[in-house]
């Protein structure tokens, strides 16, 4: 973390990741997972495996169901039934952290615009949004499927910036591993760490060069709303 950084006050817009930063979506996965694994006979698994799996993707979590090796037959039916099961899944057990409805409605009484920035793919990530009643500013929502090369290349958010109508040096993103400050910094954003996320295990968030840390939710709310009077 740079301690003389400063962020934007007040920014033009604040912009999140999406799993992890601004919604808990581990308990879906870890339901689906262990409906699967219960399914083929396989003990449940301690949650906690799961929930660190999460920051790495769907094939990665798709370990803890299968050992078949990725493009066979089985592994391709297997992950085609965990997307359509994680799908009907989406909005039933996910969550807002704490304090951060309360910060979204701040940044619009300020006519601060907000957006999400994820690695998410828009077949779940829009109707998680809406199950959740997220609805950024000018519907910026970024995903892999709108650009050539996502999070940790800046494209994704100088995309959001650009629909927004605002500068990156005038934003702020949000993001719980490495990649997110990378693509922060890169686009020329104000970056904060949501150390309260999926971090890896032994991962530091202190060591990925942010401009500020959040050890919880609420204190990112906080954090924002400082800039804000």
């Amino acid at each position: 973390m740079n301690p003389v950084a400063t962020l934007p006050t007040p920014p033009a817009a604040v912009l999140f990741d999406l799993d992890g930063t601004l919604v808990d979506t581990a308990p879906e996965f870890v339901q689906v997972i262990q409906s699967m694994r219960k399914a083929r006979g396989a003990p449940a698994l301690n949650n906690k495996t799961i929930i660190d799996m999460v920051t790495h993707g769907a094939e990665a979590m798709l370990t803890l169901i299968t050992d078949e090796p990725a493009g066979s037959e089985e592994h391709t039916a297997i992950r085609t039934q965990f997307l359509a099961e994680y799908e009907a899944a989406l909005g039933s057990a996910a969550v807002v952290y704490p304090g951060l409805r309360e910060l979204i409605d701040e940044l619009g009484d300020a006519g601060i615009r907000w957006g999400v920035v994820t690695n998410k793919r828009r077949r779940f990530a829009e109707p998680l949004m809406a199950a959740m009643a997220l609805r950024p500013s000018d519907y910026a929502l970024v995903t892999p499927c709108d650009v050539a090369q996502p999070k940790p290349h800046p494209e994704a958010l100088e995309r959001a910036c650009h629909q927004l109508g605002v500068h990156a040096n005038a934003t702020v993103y949000v993001g719980d591993h490495r990649r997110d400050i990378d693509a922060g910094k890169a686009a020329g954003c104000a970056t904060i760490a949501a150390a309260y996320g999926y971090l890896e295990p032994g991962d530091q968030a202190q060591s990925w060069g942010a401009d500020r840390i959040a050890t919880c939710s609420e204190a990112l709310a906080s954090l924002l709303m400082e800039t804000m009077q």
